[in-house]
């Protein structure tokens, strides 16, 4: 669903709560015949719908507005760069999505790696498009720490978008380098 240019998109989890209860309430309604359950029941199970819904978009415009902000200020960075000194910093990375978490709750959890390394970057929207395993993408958000006061330094993203395909130059590791002997 498209509310201006902003896509809304209802998580999985309250849909089949709307259904299961609606399911509850009708039989509940056929078997014991009291309708005046339908007067509470109803408009409750559209609020069930009705408010993920505005809460996410609600996100979806929030995180609109703040990606121009995000594309001007960002700096461009490797895995291996990223530390708790840059907390509350923007940032760019582009990297290859390794695994993908919690898509199907609109608050996806990815790990996403380049030559140096592999980073935890959270959302707390659903992205613009489908992000899968092997995506080639481009980040933009703000490090922060994993746990609200302790934690490695992850990636709240703003915005996380696919990029061209993946070249196989892209989604090697980078080979281990050969030390030379001290002489």
């Amino acid at each position: 669903m498209k509310i201006g240019n902003i896509r809304v998109r209802p998580a999985i989890l309250p849909v089949a709560v709307f259904f299961i209860l609606t399911f509850i309430l009708l039989y509940t309604v056929y078997v014991t015949g009291d309708t005046k359950l339908l007067v509470w029941g109803i408009p409750t199970l559209v609020m069930i719908l009705l408010i993920p819904l505005v809460l996410n978009y609600m996100s979806q415009h929030e995180y609109a507005g703040l990606i121009p902000i995000y594309e001007r200020d960002a700096k461009t960075v490797r895995v291996n760069q990223v530390n708790l000194s840059m907390l509350q910093e923007p940032v760019r990375l582009t990297g290859i999505v390794e695994q993908t978490h919690f898509q199907f709750l609109n608050r996806p959890s990815f790990m996403v790696g380049d030559r140096t390394g592999e980073i935890s970057v959270k959302m707390f929207t659903a992205p613009a498009e489908k992000i899968r395993k092997g995506d080639r993408v481009e980040v933009l958000g703000q490090v922060i720490k994993r746990y609200v006061a302790v934690g490695e330094p992850v990636i709240n993203a703003v915005s996380i978008r696919k990029l061209g395909p993946v070249t196989s130059e892209a989604a090697e590791p980078a080979a281990p380098q050969k030390k030379g002997r001290r002489r």
